[in-house]
């Protein structure tokens, strides 16, 4: 499991790289294209269409292909649309290219995050928050790269590095071995049969569809759903449009706005190397409240700051603040609903990649028609919403908790 986790990093290393590398250079290829900001939340919403698309077939794919291989074509789909993107080719089929993106960094995402969440029971916060580290490692190089690349005027070669990293991927899944766990990475079902790769046995319960349901639980997975929904939401449109809010309100170049994701996912990574063992001690329900909470008081102030400094102080402290919400929610959730972790990890994740895609489409409609100012207010709009089903959940974890102490 150690060596799964490492390659898991890396993975996920790659897929922070991923996600923000449109953001991060979002204002130098409006202008290269002449467009919009209405029309870069399109290219944004295309990639998280792709992401969504991706989340919701990988469970069905890694069924009928295994693990390991549907890791590896996911990845490989992601070289090669990196690849493509540093051609700028015409506007049109960036579209296509980034839809095809989000796809290969959305399985990856959901495939190995099955894998932690129902493999790991004991410390499973701990586990996630690892893999959200190098998340954001990832999520913070990719602007500083691209900040330097953008003072060199090199900045289309921000892609290639993110097809270099998947080609190491690839290498690392295809040469790794993990001992039993091989079994459960390379089976796979063909005609209601399962076959395994390698030959042995299952490992773990992990492969295959959850014999439980979500079904039961309808009401409390809306609300995760929903949860999801907002907050990722919430985080990619901060991750894709802080630089053009600090251009506008700020006065500042490309190259030291896109410093303020960096600052951000600074933060984020920061957070996360304690948000594990803190939720895995305190408790994963009052962690996510409290979260959500600290996110909400923040992005409220957001709007009315204006110095650079403090500007700058206050994005890392809501980096700090969401840090860990979505892998802890994510444990949050199978808690909340034993026997469900395959179903639900996909919904959950899929969701946000819902969120992920809408929101930035509006905030980008949203920074054409009002400014940075009236977008900043939406922000702290979708907060409030995410602090009060942060309110709610946390308030039927404890009714959950106090029914089954008195039965």
């Amino acid at each position: 499991m150690k060596r799964l986790l490492w390659i898991g990093s890396l993975s996920y290393f790659l897929i922070g790289l991923a996600h923000v590398v449109v953001g991060s250079l979002l204002p130098v290829l409006l202008d290269h294209y002449g467009r919009n900001y209405t029309e870069g939340g399109s290219l944004i919403f295309a990639q998280f269409s792709g992401f969504l698309a991706g989340v919701l077939l990988s469970p069905w794919l890694a069924r009928q292909f295994g693990k390991r291989r549907t890791l590896v074509f996911a990845l490989l789909l992601l070289c090669a649309a990196e690849g493509l993107y540093s051609l700028l080719p015409p506007w049109g089929w960036l579209y296509a290219i980034g839809a095809a993106a989000g796809f290969g960094f959305g399985m990856v995402e959901a495939v190995i995050g099955t894998i932690v969440i129902s493999g790991i029971t004991e410390g499973t916060g701990a586990a996630m928050s690892r893999l959200e580290v190098f998340f954001g490692i990832g999520a913070l190089a990719m602007p500083a790269v691209a900040s330097q690349l953008i003072a060199l005027g090199w900045w289309r070669l921000a892609f290639p590095v993110i097809s270099v990293c998947a080609a190491v991927a690839v290498v690392a899944w295809l040469r790794g071995s993990f001992g039993k766990l091989d079994a459960v990475l390379d089976e796979y079902e063909r005609c209601g049969e399962k076959h395994m790769h390698s030959g042995l046995a299952p490992h773990s319960p992990s492969t295959g569809a959850s014999k439980g349901g979500p079904a039961g639980n309808w009401r409390l997975l809306a609300l995760f759903i929903i949860f999801f929904f907002i907050y990722v939401g919430t985080e990619m449109s901060l991750a894709n449009f802080l630089p053009s809010m600090f251009i506008e309100r700020l006065g500042l170049t490309q190259a030291e706005a896109a410093l303020s994701v960096t600052c951000f996912w600074l933060a984020m990574a920061a957070g996360r190397l304690f948000a594990g063992n803190i939720a895995d001690r305190y408790g994963y329900g009052v962690f996510v409240a409290l979260s959500s909470l600290a996110a909400t008081v923040l992005l409220c102030v957001f709007p009315l700051v204006k110095g650079t400094a403090v500007t700058f102080v206050l994005i890392a402290l809501l980096g700090l603040g969401m840090s860990g919400i979505f892998s802890i929610a994510l444990v949050f959730a199978s808690k909340m609903m034993p026997g469900t972790e395959e179903s639900t990890t996909s919904l959950l994740i899929g969701a946000g990649g819902v969120g992920g895609a809408l929101l930035p489409l509006w905030l980008g409609n949203s920074m054409d028609r009002g400014g940075a100012v009236a977008s900043a207010w939406l922000l702290a709009g979708f907060a409030c919403i995410l602090c009060l089903l942060g309110g709610i959940l946390y308030v039927l974890y404890m009714r959950k908790k106090r029914l089954q102490t008195a039965s």
